[in-house]
């Protein structure tokens, strides 16, 4: 038996296909296969940098799916159904909307992987495969299998291994699909399995792709402790309310931890309230945006990664920009300016539906004419193409060179060691690439939509090795 997995791209330009420089391991690809039955023969095709071999005979077809690529991996299985080959979608976005993500497949896993995957080989491999497999959420990798990262070789993926220690995150942030999937639960692996994998995995830099690596403080403390011996320099995401815990950015630290994505989200602390941001958030009468958090920071020697939601109903153009000269002020190490998106199942998509503020007939993952980083719904104090507009001026100043070498000059961060510094210059100008890049870009290659059924069947299909 094989099975062939893909991660689908975002999508096209208009003008030629899109190649990902900043792609990263497909981790979840990687999980998969190891749970995989070693006489089940795996292969992997990323959409991102490589054409997808179609006629490939093969036996399933396991599709990853996010939001942003579901249109186009809705497309890659229109292509696999039309050749009679069963496929199979799960991730986040078929979890949090079945009925849709099922018009599209043969079948649908929803929940996480580990506990039901067993299942969905066995029913493939005797051809009695289900329409609808409901697992659990949890632990990432119970029972301490290790993903297949013997697929990921040749594929040019960044020097970076991609690692969890935890799922899920314990705040209910209004716009978060992570809170929804995860029902506000924290679950952390045992340690030892994740230093397991880390000394057979050979890489000394990591990215812990965890929600919110610290949402789970003494855990967290605790996966530090281990890591120090390991000699290895790391990145996650994280909530800022980590710089409460003086002993936490220690051990942080010592760890090898070179920063965070942090969600600082808004300097307004109304929109920080409106959002329930809770690890955001202060007493209004001493809101001093962020300087204290930033600080400890700073002092720790943690590059950051501020992610912004722009957007908020107390959000006007003058608060965007001055966001940006907030970012550019504190010489972050990146910026990811968002446009507030309401992802379908959160609070904030139902909020905004209840009030008809959803733009793309509220689908706009789905949207033949969306374009990546648009606005998808009717701000309070601008209109949802001025608020395109001012996210894009805002990425675009921030991605420039000048902005790059005037924010190099942090002592406490960026050159305060060698590694630091190779990573600021080595990933500033990629991801600046990437942000131009993708800015604009159509989802999915085809103007029409995927095909709910399969097409008509021209030939029987052709299985691979039983």
């Amino acid at each position: 038996m094989k099975i062939t997995f893909i991660k689908p791209n975002i999508g096209r330009f208009d003008h030629s296909l899109y190649v990902d420089e900043a792609r990263m391991e497909p981790l979840m690809l990687g999980v998969l296969a190891g749970l995989t039955p070693p006489d089940v023969e795996c292969v992997l095709y990323d959409d991102r940098m490589e054409a997808i071999p179609y006629d490939e005979p093969t036996d399933l077809v396991a599709i990853t799916v996010e939001i942003y690529t579901a249109r186009r991996a809705y497309e890659i299985a229109a292509e696999y159904r039309a050749r009679g080959v069963p496929v199979i979608l799960g991730g986040m976005h078929p979890t949090l909307l079945p009925d849709e993500s099922q018009q599209y497949a043969d079948s649908i896993f929803l929940g996480d992987a580990e506990h039901g995957w067993a299942e969905v080989v066995d029913d493939a491999r005797h051809g009695r495969l289900q329409p609808r497999y409901q697992a659990r959420v949890g632990a990432a990798q119970v029972g301490g299998f290790q993903p297949r990262r013997d697929l990921y070789s040749g594929k040019g993926y960044l020097p970076l291994t991609l690692i969890q220690f935890s799922r899920g995150c314990r705040f209910a942030c209004e716009f978060c699909a992570i809170s929804s999937y995860f029902h506000r639960r924290h679950y952390a692996r045992p340690i030892e399995e994740l230093v397991d994998e880390i000394r057979n995995q050979g890489r000394r830099y990591l990215f812990l792709v965890d929600d919110n690596v610290l949402s789970d403080r003494e855990a967290a403390k605790a996966m530090c402790r281990a890591l120090i011996p390991l000699g290895v320099k790391w990145v996650s995401q994280a909530s800022l309310d980590m710089t409460d815990d003086l002993e936490l950015m220690e051990l942080l630290a010592r760890s090898g931890c070179l920063g965070n994505v942090v969600g600082f989200e808004s300097i307004d602390p109304r929109s920080i309230a409106l959002m329930r941001k809770a690890p955001n958030q202060g007493a209004e009468a001493a809101w001093d945006q962020y300087q204290r958090q930033v600080e400890v920071l700073r002092d720790f020697h943690m590059q950051t990664w501020a992610a912004f939601t722009l957007g908020h109903d107390y959000d006007t153009l003058e608060s965007i920009r001055e966001t940006h000269e907030f970012a550019m002020r504190n010489r972050f190490c990146f910026a990811a300016y968002n446009i507030l998106m309401p992802y379908p199942g959160t609070p904030l998509y139902k909020r905004l539906q209840n009030a008809g503020r959803l733009l793309w007939d509220g689908q706009w993952w789905l949207h033949p004419e969306y374009r990546f980083n648009e606005a998808a719904f009717v701000p309070l104090n601008m209109s949802a193409d001025e608020l395109t507009r001012a996210v894009w001026q805002c990425r675009d100043d921030w991605n420039r060179p000048w902005s790059i070498f005037r924010r190099m000059w942090d002592f406490k961060t960026h050159l305060s060691s060698p590694a630091r510094l190779v990573l600021y210059l080595a990933y500033n100008p990629l991801y600046a690439r990437e942000s131009y890049k993708k800015q604009g870009m159509l989802f999915g290659l085809s103007r029409q939509s995927p095909p709910a059924q399969p097409p008509a069947r021209s030939a029987a299909p052709t299985m691979a090795n039983p």
